[in-house]
C-alpha cells in the first residue's frame, strides 16, 4: 500500500499521528512504514526532513514504489498509532532553497534560453548546474529579477493537472515524465514539474543571493543561497566589511578604495624594500673581496634574498659562498661556486649532515634544512669553510 503523503496536502504540517505498518532493522537504523506522513523522503536534489516518531529520530527518509520508509534510531511498535514531528526549521530552509532555486532556474531559463541540468539543495549551499554558458552580468540581472518576483509575493499555484491540460502546458521539466505530474507554478517566473516542497506565497522565499558563477561541463554551475542562509551570509559579510572600515578608518561603503591604495602602497613599499636589500647584498659582498669560501648565516629574508647575497657575496671573494637564512631548526640555504665548480658532492653531504633537501647544478645549488645554527657551522668548519658571524 503506498504512504499517504501529508506533506503535499500541507507543507506547513509538522506534526501528525500515523499507524506503523512495520518496523524492521536496516543497516543504519529501523526502517519505519507508516500508513501516512509528513515526512519529505529524499529527492530531486531536495534531502529528506528529520524529527521524531514517538520517542525515536528520524534521521533519513527514501521512497521506494512509493512507498515512504522513515530511517530511525530505535523501533516502533507495529500496528500502534504514532505521534510523528517534523523538524520545521529544517523543512521550512528547504522550502525557501527549493522555492528560490525555481525563481532563478526560471528566469534563467525565459531570459537567456538555459536549462536547468542539475540541482542539489546542499547543507551549506545550493548549486545549480546549467546547460548554456552565461556571463556573469547575466546572472545578476537574473538575481535582480528572482528578488523582484519575491517582493511582489504572489501566492505559489501547486496542481496535478490532467492529463489533457498537461499536454498543453508550457512547463520545465529535466525527462520525460508519465502518470500523474505535479506543477509548481511562480507566476511570473517559473512553472516547472516538481515533487519537491515548497512555500505558500514567493515573498516567503525572502532574498535570493547568488555566490558563485564557474563554467561546468558545456555550461555553468551556479552556487547560491535563499532566505535564512542568505541572510545570515550577508551579515556575516557586513560584519566583515565594517571591522575592515574600521582597521582602515573608512566608512563601510568606502571599504574597496582604501584598500586598493593600501594594495598600491605595499606594492611600492616591496619594491623599495628589495631595492634597499639588494643594495644591502652589494655593501655585505664589498666587506668579502678575496676571502675565498666563506659562510653566511642570516635573519629571514625574502624567497630569493639568499640566492642574491650567495651570488654577490661568490663573485666578490672568488670562491665559494654559502648563504643560509632562518632562525632556529629552519633555514634555507643558496650556494654558489665563482668559478662554477661542481658542487654537488658537498650539497649531499650537506643534506645528509643537516636533515637538509635541496640541489642544483653548475656551481649553484639550493634548499632548506632542519638544523639549528649551531649544527650548520659545525658542518662547514668541518669542510674547513669559517663563518665570519658565527
Amino acid at each position: 500500500m503506498e504512504t499517504e503523503k501529508l506533506y503535499y496536502q500541507d507543507p506547513y504540517l509538522t506534526a501528525f499521528t500515523a499507524r506503523v505498518l512495520s518496523c524492521e532493522k536496516s543497516k543504519s537504523g529501523w526502517a519505519v512504514v507508516l500508513d501516512r506522513t509528513a515526512f519529505y523522503p529524499e529527492g530531486g536534489g531536495q534531502p529528506a526532513d528529520h524529527g521524531t516518531l514517538g520517542a525515536v529520530r528520524v534521521t533519513d527518509v527514501h521512497e521506494t514504489k512509493g512507498v515512504i520508509f522513515h530511517t530511525c534510531d530505535g523501533p516502533v511498535e507495529i500496528g500502534t498509532q504514532v505521534a510523528g514531528a517534523v523538524d520545521w526549521l529544517r523543512r521550512f530552509d528547504h522550502m525557501q532553497q527549493h522555492s528560490g532555486e525555481h525563481i532563478l532556474s526560471g528566469l534563467l531559463c525565459s531570459l537567456y534560453h538555459c536549462n536547468n541540468v542539475g540541482f542539489h539543495l546542499g547543507a551549506d549551499t545550493v548549486t545549480i548546474d546549467y546547460n548554456a554558458e552565461l556571463t556573469w552580468e547575466q546572472v545578476m540581472a537574473a538575481e535582480k529579477a528572482a528578488n523582484e518576483v519575491i517582493w511582489q509575493d504572489t501566492p505559489v499555484d501547486i496542481t496535478f493537472p490532467a492529463p489533457d491540460a498537461l499536454a498543453r502546458l508550457n512547463y520545465r521539466s529535466k525527462k520525460a515524465l508519465t502518470g500523474q505530474v505535479r506543477i509548481v507554478a511562480f507566476p511570473g517566473a517559473d512553472c516547472c514539474a516538481c515533487c519537491g516542497t515548497h512555500v505558500r506565497r514567493a515573498g516567503e522565499v525572502g532574498i535570493i543571493k547568488v555566490l558563485s558563477c564557474q563554467k561546468f561541463r558545456e555550461g555553468v554551475r551556479l552556487e547560491i543561497l535563499c532566505g535564512s542562509r542568505a541572510y545570515r551570509y550577508l551579515s556575516q559579510v557586513y560584519d566583515q566589511d565594517r571591522a575592515v572600515a574600521q582597521l582602515l578608518s573608512v566608512k563601510p561603503q568606502d571599504t574597496l578604495a582604501a584598500a586598493e591604495r593600501q594594495a598600491e602602497e605595499l606594492v611600492a613599499a616591496k619594491q623599495r624594500m628589495t631595492e634597499l636589500e639588494d643594495q644591502l647584498f652589494s655593501l655585505r659582498a664589498q666587506a668579502l673581496t678575496d676571502r675565498g669560501d666563506l659562510l653566511l648565516l642570516e635573519p629571514p629574508t625574502r624567497p630569493d634574498g639568499a640566492r642574491k647575497l650567495a651570488d654577490a657575496a661568490a663573485k666578490a671573494s672568488g670562491g665559494l659562498a654559502a648563504v643560509f637564512a632562518g632562525a632556529e631548526f629552519s633555514y634555507v640555504y643558496a650556494l654558489v661556486q665563482a668559478d662554477g665548480a661542481d658542487i654537488s658532492p658537498l650539497v649531499k653531504r650537506l643534506n645528509a649532515a643537516l636533515s637538509g633537501r635541496g640541489g642544483g647544478r653548475n656551481g649553484f645549488a639550493q634548499g632548506s634544512v632542519q638544523a639549528d645554527r649551531t649544527a650548520i657551522c659545525d658542518f662547514f668548519r668541518k669542510e674547513g669553510i669559517e663563518c665570519p658571524t658565527c
